[in-house]
């Protein structure tokens, strides 16, 4: 992967999420909005292997992914299609802001919001 703003936030908004672990600050944060904060690097990695277990059986089709970087932030528009094993559907709009300091990822936002899935 290429050390740019634009791609990782790319790889962590496609939950790709163990490419970016080596450009997380120390101290980063993420805000899910409504959700939870994950403080520090070692949280953030956490949050991350859990979002993975826990997709691990999903089948995942991005059917909006739009993203706009400059050298020290990026965002990332995404609409999502989860599709479990048992053929239950989930629908995500997701927006995600990444901010950068000296070449790391110091701060994320997620706001999202579940869609009809019909």
């Amino acid at each position: 992967m290429t050390n740019t703003a634009a791609a990782i936030a790319e790889s962590f908004s496609r939950h790709r999420f163990a490419e970016t672990f080596p450009h997380l600050a120390d101290d980063v944060r993420w805000v899910a909005v409504g959700q939870a904060t994950m403080q520090g690097k070692d949280a953030v990695v956490d949050a991350c292997e859990a979002a993975t277990a826990e997709m691990a059986d999903l089948n995942v089709e991005f059917t909006r992914f739009v993203s706009i970087a400059g050298p020290d932030g990026a965002a990332v528009d995404v609409v999502a299609r989860y599709v479990a094993a048992d053929g239950q559907v989930s629908v995500v709009s997701s927006c995600d802001i990444y901010e950068f300091a000296d070449g790391k990822l110091v701060a994320i936002t997620s706001y999202a919001v579940e869609l009809p899935s019909a």
